[in-house]
């Protein structure tokens, strides 16, 4: 049977030389054998401001800590990482590439819920894990998961996001049978997290909200402009170089 490790980290910023202190995991054998794995661990890399404003985890909180790679974690992900396993993260590009800088070499089958989720909510405003918490109903059902799981939930925390992320994946398992009936769901989320997702409308700047093909006709230079100047993600980039094509 496959096994499902989801997991989310902290780290010390969003940059090249920043690190993971704390780790959040869920390691699913079965519905009812799931290995919970909640983390803190030591860097020689100083935590900016902007992550402490974030997540809350100062130098004091990780002072004496373990460094990553005696990690329960760091372990659990080794002794998994094979094909038939799934690795499962919210925007798992960020995740895995901050465990790659520990040295780990990925073998799992991925699983990205933010573009399983812009495939099959494609109407949703926004697609960020606190936003899909709520706008799912997400949170009727996650106290009496966490209390089944021994967890408690915080925003920003990496054990809190990976429970709210489990009741995220939970829903789109449902979504994906729905849309897609008689597939495997977890091996069509793996497809879809390798599909590019053609985005409809802006989430910022000054065509919020506005159609991206009505602003194609009208302001060409604005998505040439973006495409050139901005650090976009995957699925903006594929969407704008569909219309400058």
């Amino acid at each position: 049977m496959a096994v499902y490790v989801l997991f989310d980290t902290e780290t010390t910023g969003n940059q090249e030389n920043d690190r993971i202190i704390q780790v959040g995991a869920m390691v699913v054998h079965g519905r009812d054998n799931i290995e919970v794995i909640d983390e803190l661990c030591s860097t020689t890399v100083p935590i900016s401001i902007e992550a402490m404003e974030v997540h809350n985890i100062t130098p004091e909180t990780i002072e004496g800590k373990p460094p990553y790679a005696e990690t329960s974690f760091a372990k659990t992900i080794e002794t998994y990482n094979a094909p038939e396993n799934y690795l499962i993260a919210h925007n798992i590009q960020f995740d895995l590439g901050m465990v790659e800088k520990e040295g780990f070499k990925n073998r799992y089958t991925l699983i990205d819920t933010v573009r399983v989720a812009r495939h099959l909510l494609p109407d949703s405003p926004a697609h960020r894990l606190q936003y899909l918490r709520y706008a799912l109903d997400l949170y009727k059902n996650e106290a009496e998961e966490a209390k089944k799981l021994g967890i408690t939930i915080k925003a920003h925390d990496a054990i809190g996001d990976v429970l709210v992320m489990k009741l995220l994946l939970s829903k789109l398992v449902q979504l994906t049978q729905e849309q897609f009936p008689g597939v495997n769901p977890m091996q069509k989320m793996a497809e879809l997290t390798n599909t590019p997702v053609l985005i409809k409308t802006f989430k910022f700047g000054k065509y919020k909200d506005r159609d991206i093909e009505e602003i194609a006709r009208e302001d060409m230079g604005y998505l040439q402009w973006m495409h050139k100047n901005l650090d976009l993600d995957e699925d903006l980039k594929f969407t704008l170089e569909q219309y400058l094509q």
